[in-house]
């Protein structure tokens, strides 16, 4: 039995006193109503009304459940609009602060398509570990290494020129002591600047002789503004490089991959997120995995 549906229709017909204006109200059909009432008494063992050809009249019974009946379609009520207002509320959601407006935006969009309106915070690693952490958001997507990750895409070098080679080696860069000019830089923007991607391209520099100062830290802007006029490289993605109008390679020494997966503070349901955006959210991030089920998430 359908016991609020039920108490619905006892409700609006003890009010009006019948069943024609009482079933009217509850925007039902009058035999609906009297179903469903005659189901609540056989259910309560006793009869809520006395029936007249005319009127509903409430027996003593009725008269002492009603203000019960009125409470539970009331708290009905309330839990309908709650969960109504839960679908729309905006999924504030932290993300890299490297994806493009464009690909941004397509992301609204198709959350949109999914009945998800989200409020997007762009913020580099660091921050949004803290919005999550601190409930600032309801979900981040976190940095973290490629094997733990559920979104993933490659790290390369690229430059304002085109270096004419399938690869970029380090060692390529390092200064001689006949090579004029200043030494070339490496610079790593702050997504990068993770002990998990910072420190063995660190290792590697040191490995094959490059001094401290040619691996540098910078803003995007500010890092890429030194790319156009040197022969810097920028460690970025193919699509921020294709972005940048930049020429982008793989290194040649190691492999390195930018990793996200996605972590939730205490009101948000990751596995729904990813459930229905991972798609999306790895065209955003360029990325070529989605997280499968359960994995991206931690707690």
């Amino acid at each position: 039995m359908d016991l609020v549906g039920a108490c619905r229709a006892f409700v609006s017909v003890g009010e009006y006193g019948g069943f024609t204006a009482g079933a009217a109200a509850a925007g039902m059909a009058q035999s609906v109503a009297s179903r469903r009432v005659a189901a609540l008494e056989e259910r309560l063992g006793e009869q809520l009304f006395e029936r007249t050809t005319r009127r509903a009249v409430l027996t003593p019974f009725g008269r002492d459940l009603l203000p019960a009946a009125r409470r539970l379609v009331r708290a009905a009520d309330e839990l309908l609009h709650e969960a109504e207002d839960a679908r729309h509320r905006p999924w504030r959601l932290a993300m890299p602060d490297v994806c493009s407006t464009a690909a941004l935006a397509r992301l609204i969009a198709e959350a949109r398509d999914h009945g998800i309106t989200l409020d997007l915070r762009l913020a580099p690693p660091t921050r949004r570990a803290e919005l999550v952490l601190a409930q600032q958001v309801r979900a981040a997507l976190l940095a973290v290494p490629a094997d733990e990750a559920g979104w993933s895409l490659p790290l390369g070098l690229a430059g304002a020129r085109d270096p004419g080679v399938r690869r970029v080696y380090l060692e390529t860069l390092r200064l001689g002591r006949a090579s004029p000019g200043p030494a070339r830089r490496v610079w790593i923007q702050p997504e990068d600047d993770v002990p998990h991607l910072r420190d063995p391209l660190t290792r590697l520099c040191e490995a094959v002789g490059l001094r401290p100062v040619q691996l540098a830290a910078a803003e995007l802007t500010t890092a890429a503004a030194e790319v156009y006029r040197s022969g810097d490289l920028l460690l970025c993605s193919p699509a921020q490089a294709g972005e940048l109008a930049l020429h982008w390679r793989p290194i040649g020494e190691i492999a390195l991959r930018r990793g996200f997966a996605l972590a939730a503070s205490a009101d948000g349901n990751p596995q729904h997120l990813a459930a229905r955006l991972g798609d999306a959210v790895a065209r955003c991030l360029g990325a070529d995995a989605r997280p499968a089920a359960g994995e991206g998430a931690p707690a």
